[in-house]
């Protein structure tokens, strides 16, 4: 144990593994109060490496990929985990986009194909008027050569009755 000194608590911290501490403390008369507050992240071998923050989106550029933090300083976790919600939201963004580009497509080719069959309609119902013309036309010339048949029948047949 170590000794007390002026009355203040004294401890030693020693290293054991890579994240567990052991603390020993010397004997504290029991009218003093005593705070012990410790983190297991203040000390500089326990920040993570460069790459222990993968590309967290890997079809995100790399020139918007988020920048690892500082991890001591809170506002650097911040500006990092903000950074996150946009490189995510960006990323989510992207995809809507690609979707609604997709989409697009789909209904450009929709109207092509409507837009087709509504000049197909057109260019059979114009047909369909000539061939409805043409056919009133044939038949009013048929109309008409039963009639100059017939009386040239009964031409031939005053001629036939004459002689």
């Amino acid at each position: 144990m170590a000794p007390e000194s002026d009355g203040k608590l004294e401890h030693i911290s020693k290293r054991i593994g890579s994240s567990a501490h052991m603390i020993t403390t010397a004997r504290v008369p029991a009218d003093k109060p005593i705070r012990i507050a410790f983190s297991l992240n203040d000390t500089p071998d326990d920040t993570p490496p460069d790459n222990a923050f993968p590309l967290a989106f890997p079809d995100l550029e790399q020139q918007l990929q988020p920048l690892p933090p500082c991890h001591d300083s809170k506002e650097s976790m911040q500006v990092f985990k903000q950074h996150c919600q946009i490189a995510e939201e960006y990323y989510e963004v992207k995809k809507e986009i690609a979707l609604l580009e997709e989409r697009k497509k789909e209904l450009i080719s929709r109207l092509d194909q409507a837009e087709k069959e509504s000049m197909d309609a057109a260019r059979l119902t114009k047909e369909y008027a000539d061939l409805t013309e043409e056919n009133r036309t044939l038949k009013l010339a048929q109309t008409q050569c039963v009639e100059q048949l017939e009386k040239l029948r009964i031409q031939y047949q005053k001629r036939q009755g004459s002689s």
